[in-house]
């Protein structure tokens, strides 16, 4: 059975100790290397990082302080701060043991040892160690998976003042909240607003969209797994849960996490723990949820589609987001923020926008909401040529939404309108199959097949 650590360094004076602690711990690590002063320990640091150290803390003839044990495994943490030291101390010196453990020691075992305690204390801190790193190449991978957005939360309206209120408040506790609203109305941005003003803003926060979790990967991806798990496993990887573990974890599109998952994520957050795929050892973890859709309350409160007790457990604080079209007054103030983001972006030069332009905008539903309206901006500051932005510069549809549904409905073939309304719900949701599969009240399986079946 291969050793589930790569390398242990044992650093003490007397060689029967060292040969001790490396016959204890041949089996746990590929390779145990002693050294007997802790000067030889350094240089070892600066080429590889051993999953565990063992020190001694006294090394001169005759000392009993621990001060030059205390004083290298500084050394040690200023080099590596992940580093897993065991402490060796004699029998009776506790106090020095817990003044290193202060200092960043994982633990201590006294002398003389046991090999079970001391392999067992060992493999504590090589884990924990191991955890810190993969917490923190999760945290930056998921990072890169979900960018940060700088966009602020724009807006004067009473509705957005309402939302702002509530942020304020919700945000110092560590209360689950839920947000509500339709696509492009800016969940994300709020989720983030809340993190930023948390107590836990000091770590980042972790997004998962279970839109574009696949079933069968749901488990893997939020629990984590074990090598060996399921083909392909070739490593241990910590989930989403625990790699949000002292943050806020971000569940977008919680309204599309099929029925028969929801169980697996309401025993999580209620057990404050996790399994990882093919592990029957829970992992503690501390996190505050918040969690988006756009699914609309009146769904949520279904229970063929919802679990009530895992809605109670997320809308502890529920915060609705108002739609563009509900807020107009708003309008102008986008505008201006995006077109003026946008035209330094392309080093483009500030064009006015005229009024009857300002009105036409103002009009406009804007089914996709603030992320509509933004896309148009970028669209409207490239393809602008004049000293005045044209209501031809922004991508707004030709048609009312009044004249698509008479379109709709001159025909009765019953395939050409499944695909009329399939086309114009992807359109509503800017191609996001998700928003649209939710808006028809379709799984996006069902709605991919219904797209390769009218050529969409």
């Amino acid at each position: 059975m291969d050793a589930p650590f790569s390398l242990a360094v044992v650093v003490d004076d007397d060689p029967d100790i060292a040969l001790a602690a490396r016959l204890a711990l041949r089996d746990l690590f590929e390779r145990v290397e002693t050294l007997t002063s802790p000067a030889a320990l350094l240089p070892v640091l600066k080429e590889e990082s051993p999953d565990a150290i063992l020190l001694d803390l006294n090394f001169e003839r005759g000392a009993t302080d621990g001060r030059e044990g205390l004083t290298f495994l500084n050394k040690v943490m200023g080099i590596d701060p992940d580093a897993a030291v065991v402490i060796i101390t004699a029998h009776g010196a506790v106090s020095i043991a817990v003044e290193a453990i202060k200092a960043g020691a994982s633990d201590f075992v006294a002398k003389p040892w046991s090999n079970e305690r001391l392999a067992a204390t060992v493999r504590s801190a090589a884990a924990l160690r191991r955890s810190r790193i993969d917490a923190r190449t999760e945290r930056g991978r998921l990072s890169e998976l979900t960018p940060s957005t700088d966009t602020p939360l724009l807006g004067r309206s009473a509705a957005m003042e309402r939302v702002r209120t509530l942020i304020d408040r919700a945000a110092p506790t560590d209360a689950n909240v839920l947000i509500l609203g339709e696509n492009g109305t800016g969940k994300e941005i709020v989720a983030r607003e809340i993190h930023r003003l948390s107590r836990r803003s000091e770590h980042p926060l972790v997004a998962v969209d279970l839109g574009a979790t696949t079933e069968t990967l749901f488990e893997s991806e939020l629990f984590g797994h074990v090598k060996g798990a399921f083909t392909g496993a070739d490593t241990d990887r910590i989930g989403r849960l625990k790699a949000a573990d002292r943050s806020t974890l971000f569940l977008d599109e919680i309204g599309n996490l099929p029925l028969h998952l929801q169980p697996k994520l309401l025993t999580a957050l209620e057990q404050r723990e996790v399994v990882p795929v093919g592990s029957n050892k829970p992992i503690p973890i501390d996190v505050r949820v918040v969690a988006a859709t756009n699914v609309s309350e009146d769904k949520l409160a279904d229970e063929k589609r919802f679990r009530q007790d895992l809605l109670f457990r997320l809308n502890t604080i529920e915060i609705a987001l108002p739609a563009l079209r509900e807020r107009r007054e708003d309008i102008p103030v986008l505008l201006d923020h995006y077109l003026t983001l946008y035209a330094r972006k392309y080093d483009r030069p500030h064009r006015e926008l005229p009024p009857a332009v300002l009105e036409a905008l103002l009009r406009h539903d804007w089914p996709g909401n603030v992320r509509a309206l933004r896309h148009a901006a970028e669209r409207a500051v490239i393809m602008a040529d004049g000293k005045h932005y044209r209501l031809d510069d922004f991508p707004l549809p030709q048609r009312s939404e009044a004249a698509s549904m008479s379109v709709v409905g001159e025909s009765l073939n019953l395939d050409q309108l499944e695909k009329q309304m399939i086309e114009r719900a992807l359109r509503m949701h800017h191609f996001n199959v998700s928003g649209a599969a939710a808006e028809l009240g379709l799984s996006r399986g069902a709605l991919y097949r219904r797209m390769e079946k009218h050529g969409l």
